[in-house]
């Protein structure tokens, strides 16, 4: 390293850095999870099925799981500072869209300019964060980082049960503008330019071939819920994405400077720990998304009542990410992830047995723990991956990091809407009075129940592989 290098880096003033990732971070991934609340309500204001309606989450997920990709390239060719403003003109304009939609197409239109400046942000954080604190200290980092990437979406339905049941949906919105703006207005002051900018080779293959690859499978997923699994829509969409996925592979690696470096994928425990973030992400997203429909549908709770009872997993989920970011880089990851998914196995069991009887306390408390597991799987998991990595693979690692974590809630959510709306329709075939509220009660409980039994089986394919894990050092 030169002097001048040397210099560069005492100067850079991480604390102010931080802040203003985890205010942007923080209000972003809010907006993933902050709409699942009014689900309900938009689909009789706009006249929409369930099916319709969930791509207000998954086409925000579907737009990342586009853009993501291509992180890795533009975290090499424009500054720190640069990036960061550009995600927030687009978040700060997508949030304003969205606060005025008059229309299901322009909340959905808002969603996807909300989705690119989200999908700007997330690799910029990761990689700024692995670049600017040294290995010793990205546990407790990473901790913090987990209070955003997780403690946002949990308490998202909370927040926006409570803002629904005082003001409107718009107002979901109209209180994130002013969040967005302070992080911008931070971000101006604060943010230095810590990346090195190498400007390689734009390849538009593989650019085109990302899009449809990850685009298609997402799509296909996201549309089975209305179109069925036996849709030629379906079916060709994720045929096609899985083909162009395995085209762009093969064109990675015969590039001599790729536009995502797979041979990330060498190193186990970034393989290990990427797969435990995707199916950990698989049940933070589906599970975001069924219990608020259950507490509404199924115990008949009003929507503040349905956000207190999610409040208190969200406040742990706070509570727990600094925890095991310390337990992490005094420990490593086993101690945390193998515990980690042996307790939300137990908890998704739980919930799979759900039912219009269950005591709202119980559900707290399920909540509670479920988010308490999670906690200790997805933090860790992810950096200890990254951590074995050497820096200059730090952006095509963290670009696939966050390509299939979106991926994954998109695919996730999908699925498990998919089984609860089959479910509830098998169900409601045997009532002999569909318009009656506690048959529908019912109905939608034991679609629900049967979407937890996806998010146990996932659970449980991750405690398998978290027994493979160990602690990763690349010093």
């Amino acid at each position: 390293m030169t002097a001048s290098a040397v210099q560069q880096q005492q100067i850079i003033r991480t604390t102010p850095i931080l802040i203003s990732f985890l205010i942007a971070g923080f209000i972003g991934l809010f907006s993933e999870t902050a709409l699942n609340m009014a689900l309900g309500d938009l689909t009789a204001l706009f006249g929409i099925s369930y099916s319709t309606v969930q791509w207000l989450t998954t086409g925000y997920l579907l737009t990342l799981g586009i853009l993501v990709p291509v992180s890795g390239l533009l975290l090499q060719w424009f500054t720190t500072r640069q990036l960061f403003v550009s995600s927030l003109v687009f978040s700060i304009i997508g949030t304003l869209i969205a606060a005025l939609a008059p229309s299901f197409t322009m909340l959905m239109l808002a969603r996807v300019i909300q989705a690119i400046g989200t999908a700007l942000l997330l690799p910029l954080m990761f990689n700024t964060i692995l670049v600017i604190y040294p290995i010793n200290k990205r546990g407790a980092t990473m901790g913090l980082m987990g209070l955003v990437i997780m403690f946002a979406p949990a308490i998202g339905p909370s927040f926006s049960g409570l803002i629904i049941e005082n003001l409107s949906w718009n107002w979901i919105f109209w209180i994130s503008l002013p969040f967005f703006v302070l992080a911008l207005l931070s971000g101006l002051k604060y943010m230095q330019n810590v990346s090195t900018i190498t400007k390689p080779k734009i390849d538009i293959l593989s650019i085109i071939l990302s899009t449809i690859g990850f685009g298609g499978f997402v799509y296909g997923f996201s549309s089975a819920g209305e179109s069925g699994w036996g849709s030629v829509t379906v079916i060709s969409t994720i045929i096609i994405g899985l083909v162009s996925l395995l085209l762009f592979s093969v064109r990675q690696f015969k590039m001599d400077k790729p536009m995502i470096n797979l041979r990330v994928f060498k190193y186990p425990m970034f393989t290990l720990g990427l797969l435990a973030v995707f199916l950990t992400f698989m049940v933070i997203m589906s599970s975001a998304i069924l219990l608020p429909m259950y507490l509404q549908t199924g115990l008949l709770l009003a929507a503040f009542s349905a956000g207190l009872v999610l409040l208190p997993g969200g406040v742990f989920n706070g509570l727990m990410s600094p925890i095991t970011g310390r337990i992490f880089d005094k420990y490593g990851p086993r101690g945390l992830v193998i515990p980690g998914f042996i307790i939300m196995i137990v908890m998704l069991f739980c919930l799979a047995n759900l039912s219009t009887e269950t005591s709202v306390i119980i559900v707290v408390l399920m909540h509670v723990l479920l988010i308490v597991g999670i906690s200790m799987v997805m933090m860790p998991a992810q950096t200890n991956g990254l951590n074995q990595l050497p820096k200059n693979l730090y952006p095509d690692g963290t670009a696939i990091m966050n390509t299939l974590q979106q991926v994954s809630g998109a695919v996730g959510t999908a699925i498990a809407m998919t089984i609860m709306s089959a479910s509830k329709d098998n169900y409601m075939k045997g009532v002999t009075d569909p318009s009656d509220q506690l048959a529908n009660a019912a109905g939608l409980t034991a679609g629900v129940q049967d979407a937890f039994i996806f998010g146990l089986i996932l659970a449980c394919i991750g405690l398998v592989l978290s027994l493979f894990i160990k602690k990763a050092n690349n010093e």
